[in-house]
């Protein structure tokens, strides 16, 4: 499946701006990647197509390698003191002094083209992004600063402006006010766009581009969807199974030749894209029908969907081993699923869905909560880390934290003692954890009220969507969201917004489609859960694609629900 939205546009500008810049008819070329951009290369752009462009192989500048002293090379890399020779493509702003390095230097005979891409970014999406800097969440909110902060901050409005370049974006720049972080962040990345605009003055340009928008949030803001059980379907996969790197490793059923299989969980599974935002009550039968509809089609016939009569399948009909794998790959997934909400995971939702809306399923206000908490908090079945998040939303349920002393009997009744600080450190994101201490007066947003009907495990609505939906129809608070410069009025008249909870969207669209209409763009700092980047996708949907909502943090380890 060829790819959508964000890591379309990135692909067509790596390609562009990179390989077909350089190519010559008959020659081939070696392509050098550094470990970023080779993350950059790979999310976005199939080996195929680069072949496609002339170039025979791609290599690690960090790995020995035999010269190829016939072919030319173009050096993709991130501009640092271990810039080579040949046409080199920078993935960011090169330093004026780095530069005037290399202009000095031998190497400067045999380059010879030296062009900056301003790609520092990972498409992970179609709308989901990651600045893929680790250490960034420490540096931010850790007590013990270590001196990097300031060059941290740069760096990260840096990428956030290469962002904006790619996507052609001028966006107004708003920020969630309270934390200083916020309002600083916002200004570094203000201060870079404009140098950006003024060597590219065609970006914002465009029907509607005015509108755009970018919103530095921070983790803070919401502390309750990141510890929620997500009950979707991708979010599920990543919170409850073992997944590395986007890989989902299981082993296959079959007469006696059961064997391990990896599979990559990404957009070029176009049933993952259609199953990932859904609900796992609804994963499971969808699956079913669409393979049902498969078989129809090629005249093959099944009474069920499992997995044991898909293995059979498999063996009578492996023209359609492609197909059918994918099949039977999501029905592993979704078992898998539903293995663990049924282990444990059911004991805890219910509980957890009440602490977080403050009411019950009939939405009667929540009137004895350390009732609801105390048979999960003993519970020896019950595993540490899902012990701390109820301990947590009950600590959020009483809104400006709780004493000490009760803290500490809810922690014995756990008995998380070794992992208290996991609890208290939510103070440096700026939480109410201890009442009197200098967070305990702060206060979480007010919710919107919704009224479309859902789960009833399932009755939390991350509060980034209720922002997103703000913000594009301008309803957005502008002393608790304020503006860096002026923004272009936003005609609201043209936008309405309609629910679309447990939606899919998985429409193909090509990068030149989104380019006409406004974006929203949201950096949010200290993690995105799945069920904020399922928002997104929501929002976008719900206005018919005349805007199309982006949204990453600084590293792409996602904050599991």
């Amino acid at each position: 499946m060829a790819p959508s939205g964000l890591k379309a546009v990135v692909g067509e500008k790596i390609l562009n701006g990179v390989i077909k810049s350089v190519k010559k008819d008959g020659e081939w070329k070696v392509l050098i990647v550094d470990h970023i951009s080779m993350r950059i290369l790979s999310s976005c752009c199939k080996m195929s197509d680069i072949m496609a462009e002339g170039v025979t192989i791609v290599e690690d500048i960090n790995k020995r390698r035999e010269p190829i002293s016939s072919l030319e090379a173009i050096y993709l890399i991130s501009p640092s003191k271990k810039v080579r020779n040949e046409p080199c493509k920078l993935t960011k702003n090169c330093p004026d002094a780095l530069f005037a390095d290399i202009g000095k230097s031998r190497v400067a005979r045999v380059i010879k083209t030296l062009k900056e891409i301003n790609v520092a970014f990972l498409p992970y999406e179609s709308q989901v992004f990651s600045l893929d800097d680790p250490s960034s969440l420490h540096l931010f909110y850790s007590p013990v600063g270590d001196g990097n902060k300031d060059r941290m901050m740069e760096n990260l409005a840096e990428q956030i402006a290469t962002l904006c370049d790619t996507l052609k974006e001028y966006p107004a720049i708003r920020y969630r006010s309270g934390p200083d972080e916020n309002a600083r962040l916002a200004e570094e990345v203000y201060q870079r766009l404009n140098t950006h605009k003024a060597d590219n003055p065609s970006m914002g340009e465009g029907p509607d581009k005015a509108r755009s928008q970018l919103l530095i949030v921070d983790r803070g803001f919401d502390p309750i969807s990141p510890i929620l059980h997500e009950l979707t379907f991708q979010a599920m996969v990543y919170d409850l199974l073992d997944i590395k790197q986007d890989i989902y490793k299981y082993q296959t059923t079959g007469i006696g030749d059961s064997k391990e299989k990896e599979v990559l969980l990404d957009e070029d599974d176009e049933l993952w894209i259609q199953l990932r935002h859904m609900h796992i009550a609804d994963v499971t039968k969808k699956v079913t029908e669409l393979l049902r509809v498969f078989c129809e089609s090629k005249r093959m016939s099944t009474d069920k969907a499992n997995i044991k009569d898909l293995s059979q399948m498999l063996k009578k009909m492996p023209q359609y081993q492609k197909e059918l794998s994918l099949y039977s790959t999501h029905l592993h997934l979704a078992e898998a699923c539903m293995k663990n909400f049924k282990a444990s995971v059911n004991k805890l939702c219910e509980v957890e869905q009440d602490l977080a809306m403050g009411t019950d399923v009939d939405g009667e206000p929540l009137k004895d909560a350390m009732k609801s908490i105390v048979p999960v908090l003993l519970n020896t079945d019950i595993e540490p880390y899902d012990k701390i998040r109820i301990i947590l939303l009950y600590i959020f349920h009483k809104k400006k934290g709780i004493g000490e002393e009760n803290l500490t009997k809810l922690i014995q009744h756990a008995n998380v003692q070794a992992n208290t600080n996991i609890i208290t450190n939510l103070q440096h994101l700026g939480c109410p954890i201890i009442a009197g201490a200098p967070n305990a007066g702060k206060t979480l947003p007010e919710k919107k009220e919704r009224k479309e009907s859902t789960y009833q495990l399932s009755r939390w609505t991350p509060t980034i969507k209720d922002v997103m939906e703000n913000a594009i129809t301008d309803m957005l608070d502008r002393k608790q969201w304020p503006f860096i410069s002026d923004p272009a009025p936003i005609n609201t008249t043209q936008i309405t917004v309609s629910s679309a909870r447990f939606g899919q969207w998985h429409k193909n669209k090509s990068p030149t489609e989104y380019r006409s209409g406004p974006r929203l763009i949201i950096f949010m700092i200290g993690g995105v859960s799945h069920s904020e980047m399922r928002s997104a996708y929501e929002v976008t949907r719900a206005t018919d694609g005349k805007w199309e909502v982006l949204i990453g943090k600084e590293h792409n380890s996602w904050t599991e629900p």
